[in-house]
């Protein structure tokens, strides 16, 4: 296992060198913005008509994340379809919405293909020139919105504008979304010290830990699984996104030695519970919470709550996954597995950028 290296989080020369994976993390609420002026155009031609379709289906990248913040508030029945195709029962009276990247997606090239062969309605968001841009191109009257990164959450941003447009889903408030990224980006800055920064501080409590990441809201539950997979990459060890009721069994830990050589047993890692808290104030999930703090502090477990309790749903979510990435970084730096040149392959840790969890 890798000993982890506090000094790294504020050693120029180890920030310097994983500058192409913070600049990236800073960059969060640029690429919103970005993608908003891009879809200007498109997003001007949205509205009801009138029309009002039998149910929203959404394939591709992150479509259980428009399902998220779609699924409590969306007159029409709503369902996000993680494989390839669309359901039997998908026809012309429902809309159909694609999330594509840069690069090959076989499960939303299919939907988008089926899409037009059925004459369902289809919002596609993907950068022009990408396979599902080019599956979908039959489609005369689908809303295309050209995604100009492949950035998960700006393209979702964009869509979810489109479907409150559509008078299917929230507010999005699009600026505000960019603005509280942005605002991540300051608070936990590689120029701020470990003293002050919170992501440095989580990286910190996590350097010797089992990650346990738990929200207790669909989009904060949504959330922690983004950070879990940023994590996981960082580092290279387990971590879970799970809840309650799963993370519960896991909390059950012996009594801390105090005596014990910390080097004895290397290998083993002590969970620590991070609570990413949305502002929610549901009875049942302040329950949860309640059940999994006080079990935590009996069995003597770490717990760090990361709170943005402001904002439109979507801006919550992306602040919470975005600090939860920011932690990831700084864990890997200290674990020493970032801080390699910036031309190591992608799936090397040196070069973690281009991987969906960030």
């Amino acid at each position: 296992m890798s000993s982890f290296d506090d000094s790294r989080l504020d050693d120029p020369a180890a920030l310097e060198a994983t500058d192409h994976l913070l600049r990236r993390l800073a960059m969060a609420g640029a690429r919103v913005r970005a993608e908003l002026d891009a879809a200007e155009e498109a997003l001007s031609k949205v509205d009801t008509d009138g029309f009002r379709p039998r149910a929203v289906l959404a394939a591709g990248r992150d479509a259980r994340l428009v399902r998220a913040v779609l699924e409590p508030v969306c007159p029409v029945p709503f369902v996000a379809w993680p494989g390839p195709g669309l359901p039997g029962w998908a026809g012309p009276l429902d809309l159909v919405v694609v999330l594509g990247g840069v690069g090959p997606d076989s499960d939303a090239e299919s939907a988008a293909s089926e899409a037009e062969r059925r004459g369902t309605g289809l919002m596609v968001a993907c950068p022009p020139d990408s396979p599902v841009a080019r599956a979908s191109a039959g489609s005369r009257h689908a809303i295309r919105l050209p995604s100009q990164s492949d950035d998960q959450l700006a393209s979702a941003v964009a869509v979810l504008q489109g479907l409150h447009q559509m008078e299917l889903g929230p507010v999005v408030d699009a600026k505000s979304v960019a603005s509280i990224l942005d605002d991540v980006a300051i608070e936990c800055s590689p120029n701020t010290d470990v003293a002050s920064n919170p992501a440095k501080d989580l990286a910190l409590i996590l350097a010797d830990a089992l990650p346990l990441v738990w929200g207790g809201s669909v989009l904060a539950a949504r959330a922690a699984r983004r950070v879990v997979e940023a994590i996981r990459l960082a580092s290279g060890r387990p971590a879970l996104a799970a809840d309650a009721g799963h993370l519960l069994p896991v909390l059950n830990q012996p009594p801390r030695d105090l005596f014990a050589d910390p080097f004895d047993k290397p290998e083993e890692l002590r969970p620590a519970l991070v609570i990413l808290d949305d502002g929610t104030d549901d009875p049942g999930v302040t329950e949860h919470r309640h059940k999994l703090e006080d079990k935590a502090a009996r069995h003597d477990v770490r717990v760090n709550v990361v709170t943005q309790a402001e904002g439109t749903d979507i801006a919550r979510y992306a602040a919470l996954s975005q600090h939860g990435r920011y932690a990831a970084a700084y864990l890997g730096i200290g674990l020493g597995r970032y801080g390699t040149p910036i031309d190591a392959a992608p799936d090397e840790p040196g070069n973690p950028a281009e991987d969906p969890a960030w």
